[in-house]
């Protein structure tokens, strides 16, 4: 676990978002990936979770629960979540609004990471989805390694540590997201 600085987080934050750098930490985390092996990604969360992330990311390498990538979303440019997402990259903190509304997405204050989200799509009431390219995959019966369900462990990972998981939402459903206030 590290401190970050505004330099560090790029274009995922900026004066006028609702968390100061001094209140994220950079964490870095084993995962296993598609192809078996062990990386190591990096996620920016509150520093009030930190704990909580370590153990669910443990919890999930223990599983072999399989992450596609996990890079901060200033890798991206512009910090753009749906390029993030379209990488199927597994990430957390991005100053950004909640999809259609000017009110503060919980990523905005390190409280949310979405889980391969090119395989676990949002989808809003007009069937928006985001990524744009996550079609095939609002197909919930497909059990493609990755792919959350209801009472899976890796969705229970973090739902026994008091998160909230979005795929139980009813509008939007938000297949990848976790949160926790």
């Amino acid at each position: 676990m590290e401190p970050v600085t505004a330099a560090e987080l790029g274009a995922t934050w900026r004066p006028g978002c609702p968390v100061a750098p001094e209140q994220l930490r950079r964490v870095l985390v084993d995962y296993t990936g598609f192809d078996g092996g062990t990386h190591r990604g990096a996620l920016v969360v509150h520093e009030e979770l930190v704990a909580d992330v370590i153990a669910i990311f443990t919890e999930l390498q223990r599983q072999g629960f399989p992450i596609a990538t996990m890079r901060t979303p200033e890798h991206y440019p512009g910090a753009a979540d749906e390029l993030s997402m379209e990488d199927n990259n597994t990430s957390a903190f991005n100053c950004r609004p909640l999809p259609g509304s000017d009110r503060w997405s919980l990523h905005a204050y390190g409280r949310a990471i979405d889980v391969n989200p090119l395989f676990n799509p949002y989808v809003d009431r007009a069937g928006h989805v985001e990524p744009t390219t996550a079609a095939a995959y609002l197909n919930r019966a497909r059990a493609d390694p990755g792919i959350l369900h209801p009472g899976d462990p890796a969705v229970r990972a973090f739902t026994d540590r008091g998160w909230t998981w979005g795929g139980g939402w009813r509008n939007p459903i938000d297949y990848q997201h976790f949160e926790r206030r």
